[in-house]
């Protein structure tokens, strides 16, 4: 709408409206964002004395950079889901009512809005502690390089005291990092991300804080100052923030980078989770300056295909993550997991309840996914995803770079639930070897099965490989009733009971026992079963042909399903 308004110098001016409707995504998951301060702590970090002297080096300025980081954070994420034909769907940061300091004018005409909720953290370790040489990661003879991660973890887990089943992503800002001239170490700086079950979080130090942007208006500038890096008071970090503008995108970007891990993306052979972040600068500016990192006068006009993106891998990860979801996403299906079984011909069946999205192909020795297959509706990216796939060999293989056809290859199937399996290597799951020669005792001669993979690590004391053929299926006369499960913390073992009063235990008889019993009257029988495990097998579930589910027997939290 552009109605014609009274003439100006001569010429017509008009003027137009946008409305913008914003919809809060309160349902779902928010990013937590942390400061974490020694118990000890001055709240201050690294800055050279011009920086201190026009802008501070405390807390608060420290909250109004991390704050920026962060929105800058989502516009770039949005963004990049947008060009991947996602929509501008992105993770939301839990906010809360607060003088706003998201624009140079909040500090001329206070005013009150929604903005990113920093939550202040100490840990019962000292500033000094945190800075042990022995725990900074970039030093090499150090011995404790993961500690910083844990000790974080710690303190987030003891702020935030997550409920059983409930799960907490936090990207953590390490405040009290420290440049150390003399020993040319960042002490009290770690770059992780990761998570363990109820806490996904991601730590990053701020020894380039100083660089960042306080509010929107110094955003474009904190991308363009050329200031060389000061070595005798702050760090140069990995030698690729020589100017203020490089070291913006050092910490800037690696902090999303530990945040992707956060979010369950592996490093890629492009994009933010390789290192690509050093050009992050370029989805916010046109224009870049003279790069010490490169020695070479920055990119004159900077075009989309000149930026840093993420990997239409890690994009596919976010489109399913709860973090993600949209309202108008339908309702999430609560089972995520995905089942494989070898059929005949050599070809692979795989079901997932929630849909199968895409699989990852690995040749032998790749460290990254170098090919891949989607399996949503390019036309209609809210199609229903297909709930079954039969993969072939020949089929997978032809997906791989010619060199690496006749490799070893590795399978990553990843369901429309954020479900995954791993088929470590698909020629032993199709071979010979891996068939099981059954007697059948109704029709008198052979069938074959197919050996399932190998789930857990074999860690917990006492385990042993075993292998079992029901009796059901070999003689479909010799009905199941009643299956009895043995656990504990975690699952020790399984009975299956017949009619004929006979019975076969897989595992062992330990923890307690629980019981689930089958209608053989409406002709119930086991389909399969559902399972989490990690180092060992957590939980059991059972899944019959009436689509009937029994609890998780032993713990329905630990490892993955």
């Amino acid at each position: 709408m552009a109605p014609k308004l009274p003439a100006f110098n001569g010429a017509a001016a008009h003027s137009s409206w946008i409305c913008i409707n914003y919809l809060p995504l309160i349902s779902m998951p928010p990013l937590d964002l942390v400061i974490l301060m020694g118990r000890d702590s001055e709240g201050t970090f690294d800055a050279v004395p011009e920086r201190k002297q026009r802008e501070g080096n405390g807390l608060e300025t420290a909250i109004r950079k991390f704050k920026m980081a962060a929105y800058l954070w989502q516009a770039f994420t949005g963004e990049q889901m947008n060009r991947n034909n996602f929509g501008r769907r992105c993770f939301r940061l839990e906010e809360e009512w607060q003088p706003g300091s998201l624009s140079q004018r909040d500090a001329e005409i206070p005013s009150m809005r929604n903005e990113a909720k920093i939550h202040i953290v100490r840990t019962d370790k000292t500033v000094a502690e945190l800075r042990d040489l022995d725990r900074a990661q970039q030093y090499q003879p150090a011995t404790k390089k993961g500690e910083l991660f844990s000790i974080a973890m710690d303190a987030v887990r003891d702020h935030f005291k997550p409920r059983p089943g409930q799960v907490r992503y936090v990207s953590v800002l390490l405040l009290d990092t420290h440049w150390d001239s003399q020993a040319g170490v960042v002490r009290g700086h770690a770059a992780l991300g990761g998570g363990a079950g109820d806490i996904q979080l991601a730590v990053f130090g701020s020894h380039s804080l100083q660089s960042y942007p306080s509010n929107f208006e110094e955003v474009v500038s904190a991308f363009t100052d050329c200031t060389r890096t000061d070595t005798r008071f702050v760090a140069n970090d990995c030698s690729e923030s020589g100017s203020n503008w490089e070291a913006a995108n050092i910490g800037i970007g690696a902090h999303l980078h530990e945040t992707g891990h956060l979010f369950g993306c592996p490093h890629q052979e492009s994009g933010v989770m390789l290192r690509d972040y050093v050009r992050l600068n370029r989805t916010f500016v046109s224009r870049e300056p003279y790069s010490t990192r490169t020695k070479e006068p920055g990119q004159r006009l900077c075009l989309p295909s000149d930026e840093c993106a993420w990997h239409r891998l890690d994009c596919l990860r976010f489109r399913y993550h709860p973090c993600f979801r949209l309202p108008s996403d339908p309702p999430a299906n609560a089972d995520d997991s995905v089942q494989v079984w070898a059929v005949d011909n050599g070809n692979v069946l795989v079901t997932a309840a929630s849909g199968i999205a895409w699989i990852e192909l690995f040749a032998q020795a790749d460290d990254v996914c170098k090919s891949s297959i989607e399996y949503l509706d390019k036309f209609n990216l809210m199609a229903p995803l297909p709930r079954q796939i039969l993969l072939t060999e020949n089929e997978l293989r032809s997906k791989l770079p010619s060199d690496k056809r006749k490799s070893k290859i590795k399978v990553e199937i990843f369901s429309g639930g954020q479900g995954k399996h791993t088929i470590d290597n698909f020629s032993d799951l199709v071979s010979k070897d891996a068939r099981v020669k059954i007697q059948s005792a109704q029709f008198g001669n052979s069938q074959f099965g197919f050996r399932g993979g190998k789930l857990g690590f074999s860690q917990q004391e006492g385990s042993r490989p075993e292998e079992i053929i029901l009796k059901s299926a070999v003689d479909p006369k010799n009905f199941m009733m009643a299956v009895k499960i043995y656990a504990g913390f975690a699952f020790d073992g399984i009975e299956f009971f017949y009619e004929n009063n006979t019975s076969q235990l897989f595992g062992k008889r330990g923890g307690s026992s629980s019981e689930f019993a089958l209608d053989t009257r409406r002709g119930e029988f086991i389909m399969g079963f559902y399972l989490r495990a990690g180092l060992w097998i957590d939980g059991i579930q059972i899944i019959t042909n009436l689509g009937r589910k029994s609890e998780v027997y032993g713990n329905p939290h630990g490892g993955s399903g």
